[in-house]
């Protein structure tokens, strides 16, 4: 019997869902056609949507067939394109990288299942692991996907920096120091933009929920490319350190702990491991302008994540306090600007 959850309806699926869902099992051959046997197992974790097992009884017997619905979340048309998404998560599928897209609904889409373990925060901190993300983190940057090589990072602020306008009250425009953030945003691409800057295709949310590891191969996987696009990499970098300051299963998943920011040998380390898992030891300098780098692209992925919260704020249901961690967003880039600028 289906479990009561907020996405299903008790002992049934709705009939979109259950139409793609026959399809899917009419594709797999060898699961029974009684869509009451189907068990729904709620996964936490997802900052936006809502995520379910499914595990599937086959026709022999004891064995099981594991299949994964997301349910998207309300308001994510505010941030990103689905259409682009979608295609986003098929050319990953072609190489390889993810989970295959099984079916499509209107609310949602069926993927496969990995059988792997999602990261946690704690995680992030482990060198090994930590080696192996960057490793993953390059692969990813220096796949060939189809569109043009152009930074998405500053027009993207732009626009959700019209849209946290049109639905905060003045009082929050003016907490927020919303009417200045225009001129900031210009800023940080004039001071970031410099001719040797390496553009790839970046997760832009690499949080340790939507880093996957299989504990046999010792195999990474990055999962959920809602935000996925082409920009500098040492952005993605940046926001990778900047979530190692999360944990969104604490009773307080908005609360954000700086003190939990890597230290300068913590993020050596990850740099040296992302440069040379191309084969080749990078040299100290090649190191140490990446840093650099990233340590500049932070004050971009505390505006990024600020206006998103805002945003969320006003469009997402989920029990999670947006409005807070936007405010600790923004609290850091006017903390860390002078310092990461190097202005005196």
């Amino acid at each position: 019997m289906v479990m009561k959850t907020s996405g299903f309806i008790e002992g049934s699926f709705p009939d979109e869902l259950e139409r793609v869902l026959r399809s899917v099992g009419s594709e797999l051959g060898d699961v029974v056609d009684d869509m009451e046997a189907l068990q729904v197992v709620p996964l936490k974790g997802a900052m936006t949507n809502e995520v379910f097992r499914i595990i599937w009884p086959t026709k022999c017997g004891n064995l099981n067939r594991n299949i994964l619905v997301r349910i998207y979340g309300e308001g994510v048309d505010a941030f990103f394109n689905r259409d682009n998404e979608i295609k986003t998560f098929e050319c990953m599928s072609k190489h390889g990288q993810g989970p295959r897209l099984l079916g499509r609904f209107a609310d949602g889409r069926i993927e496969e299942f990995i059988h792997a373990r999602t990261l946690s925060a704690a995680d992030l901190r482990d060198h090994e692991i930590s080696a192996l993300v960057a490793a993953k983190m390059r692969e990813f940057h220096d796949l060939e996907m189809p569109g043009p090589r152009t930074i998405l990072l500053w027009n993207r602020m732009r626009e959700w920096l019209v849209q946290a306008k049109s639905m905060c009250s003045a009082k929050d425009v003016k907490e927020f120091c919303l009417d200045s953030l225009e001129n900031e945003i210009n800023m940080l691409e004039k001071e970031l933009s410099h001719d040797h800057l390496d553009i790839g295709f970046c997760h832009n949310d690499l949080q340790y929920g939507n880093i996957m590891l299989d504990e046999e191969t010792r195999s990474i996987t990055l999962i959920d490319y809602e935000y996925a696009s082409f920009n500098p990499v040492a952005y993605d970098i940046a926001n990778h350190f900047c979530e190692m300051v999360a944990n969104y299963h604490s009773e307080t998943p908005h609360i954000l702990d700086y003190i939990k920011y890597p230290e300068l040998e913590e993020r050596h380390r990850f740099v040296n491991a992302y440069l040379s898992s191309a084969g080749k030891q990078p040299r100290e300098d090649e190191v140490e302008l990446l840093l650099q780098e990233v340590e500049k692209y932070t004050l971009a992925s505390h505006l990024f994540w600020g206006l998103w919260g805002i945003i969320s704020g006003h469009v997402n249901k989920i029990d999670f306090d947006y409005m807070e961690y936007a405010r600790q967003r923004f609290q850091q880039y006017w903390m860390r600007k002078k310092k990461a600028l190097g202005i005196l």
